[in-house]
């Protein structure tokens, strides 16, 4: 496989894991739905001389699948990690890098965590695999250190969070987990990584649920891990393999057709987000406004320092409360699910009168 590794985001994730196929010269990496592959001999797989395989041959799909490790290696290069792992969901991933824990050991996780990851950590990794957990808030000076126990064995952040869009220092809270023995895992979903590389920050695990921009057409569901870390790499492969929560060779080359474009995208989504904002800040009918790119954004200085770009995720209060936020929502007119080119809502019904198209491309 050609190296690219110097290379711009958008030439490595266009070639990295997609070499000319070396028997038809097809140019776009095949699906292979083959579960089980043919050995020359009893033991020896075949494939061993292609970095689809990692040299190590393919036996099972499961095990190891030439569309899948195009993916996992093109994505490796997005997030400048040596390791991609992919899986069936994002929770599939956040399921498997808790199986690197033991029971009774403790995890300290951000407060503001998207609500599948919370629901796992609560009730099925606590009362079926016997961790514990805090919640913390990582802004508030000495909180999370606080949390910290001498079985503390990993750190779980996401910055931004998901829904308010909290930003936390990534650097610092790596640091403060090596101190104290724990590994940091960061979900990166709502910055992709063209726009934040959290393992250059100094954390270990970087995950993503691919449902959202990196596949970005709304027709994949799967999740993605990456590391620098050879040990934790070769862990995480024997837990992929044997817990089986991998995903199918069709949703692999879909992602990576979507990750070939995300650089793309990714400059319209913020583009067009922050147009939205800054037009959501100046209504009378809006109490507040999270964007990392508005200077009103509480962490807005470290979301500067750590970022390249703010992403495409607004987050907003309506005045008036829950009744005028359902009026809004039951009045929008265009609506695009995740995965869009961008949210854009025009709103004409009781009460309302507010337009947001104009301020986007």
């Amino acid at each position: 496989m050609k190296t690219y590794a110097e290379s711009g985001f958008g030439t490595r994730v266009i070639h990295v894991g997609s070499d000319p196929d070396p028997v038809t010269g097809a140019v776009c990496v095949p699906i292979s739905m083959a579960t089980t592959f043919a050995q020359p001999s009893p033991g020896v797989p075949p494939g061993r001389d292609t970095g689809l395989s990692y040299h190590k041959g393919f036996e099972y799909s499961r095990t190891c699948n030439p569309t899948r490790a195009a993916f996992e290696q093109a994505f490796a290069s997005a997030e400048k990690a040596k390791y991609g792992l992919a899986y069936s969901s994002g929770l599939a991933a956040t399921n498997t890098l808790l199986h690197m824990l033991k029971t009774g050991d403790h995890v300290v996780c951000i407060d503001d965590v998207y609500g599948g990851t919370q629901r796992y950590f609560r009730r099925i990794a606590t009362e079926v695999s016997g961790m514990t957990f805090d919640f913390v808030d990582f802004n508030t000076p000495g909180e999370l250190e606080a949390a910290f126990k001498p079985n503390t064995k990993l750190v779980w952040m996401e910055t931004p969070t998901n829904p308010t869009l909290k930003i936390s220092d990534i650097a610092a809270t790596a640091k403060l987990a090596h101190e104290k023995g724990a590994i940091l895992v960061v979900d990166n979903t709502f910055m992709s990584p063209y726009f934040q590389n959290p393992l250059t920050l100094g954390a270990d695990i970087v995950m993503h649920s691919v449902t959202k921009y990196i596949n970005g057409h709304s027709d994949v569901v799967m999740g993605v891990v990456a590391t620098n870390d050879a040990a934790i790499h070769e862990k995480l492969r024997f837990l992929q393999n044997s817990l089986g929560a991998v995903p199918g060779p069709m949703d692999c080359y879909l992602a990576l057709r979507g990750l070939k474009t995300l650089h793309v995208r990714m400059e319209r989504h913020a583009s067009n987000a922050l147009a939205v904002a800054k037009a959501l800040e100046a209504s009378p009918a809006v109490e507040r406004v999270l964007y990392p790119g508005l200077p009103s954004h509480p962490q807005h200085a470290i979301a500067k320092a750590q970022m390249s770009g703010f992403g495409g995720m607004v987050t907003f209060y309506v005045k008036g409360g829950i009744a005028a936020a359902r009026g809004f929502l039951e009045n929008v007119k265009v609506r695009r699910r995740e995965g869009g080119s961008g949210v854009v809502s025009l709103v004409d019904g009781p009460g309302w009168r507010f337009s947001l198209a104009e301020a986007t491309n």
